[in-house]
């Protein structure tokens, strides 16, 4: 993984994540930090595979930050997010990544869900997109930071950038999905997505943080 700097004395810190364009968009909102230097899951070949059993995002990204943390024995962001939406009283939720079954593309997914919401009018079409996002180190955890971003589901996939469910979450504001923005106006879509809010928030946590060690 390219670093954010490259500095001698910059503290590594393992983004914990298989998804590659959630590792660019973390990557890039990121990269202008001072004083860290970004690693892959693929740089630590011996990581154990972390279930995400939890009952919320927040739990499922504590569990991944410290249990790998502890294995790789070095700094290590991990976040977990997905998508509510209130007709399906929630769903998917934490089962986000795998609404369709274990090994489901975004595009199955997506069919799920527009499936599940045929004949949904669109003022009944609202959800939103909740990110927790938490930073470990080998024996700690630091702190866990959440955003979310409100919404509608269109009735049929728009744009072709992102990921994800991205095609079919409509903001209001910008007359556009998340894929949409993805393509037309990256930088607002970091600024206004759920992963944007949190990521906010973990940089300012994290100067402050780094002035520690």
């Amino acid at each position: 993984m390219t670093s954010v700097v490259n500095e001698i004395h910059a503290k590594t810190i393992v983004v914990a994540t298989q998804n590659e364009k959630k590792k660019l968009e973390l990557i890039e909102i990121l990269k202008h930090v001072p004083g860290i230097l970004l690693r892959g899951v693929e740089d630590f070949t011996f990581l154990p595979v972390v279930e995400e059993d939890g009952n919320s995002f927040r739990e499922n990204a504590i569990k991944k930050a410290t249990i790998l943390a502890a294995a790789c024995n070095t700094w290590v962001m991990a976040d977990d997010s997905g998508l509510e939406i209130d007709a399906l009283n929630g769903r998917p939720g934490i089962y986000s990544s795998r609404y369709a079954g274990p090994s489901a593309t975004d595009e199955k997914n997506v069919e799920k869900v527009l499936s599940e919401l045929r004949g949904v009018p669109k003022e009944k079409r609202t959800a939103r997109f909740l990110c927790s996002i938490a930073l470990a180190s080998p024996h700690q955890l630091f702190f866990v930071v959440e955003g979310r971003c409100e919404g509608l589901i269109t009735e049929e996939p728009r744009g072709k950038g992102g990921f994800g469910y991205d095609p079919i979450f409509y903001v209001s504001d910008y007359n556009q999905t998340f894929a949409e923005l993805s393509e037309l106006n990256p930088q607002i879509k970091n600024s206004i997505s759920h992963r944007g809010i949190a990521l906010k928030q973990f940089k300012e946590r994290i100067i402050t943080l780094i002035q520690r060690f």
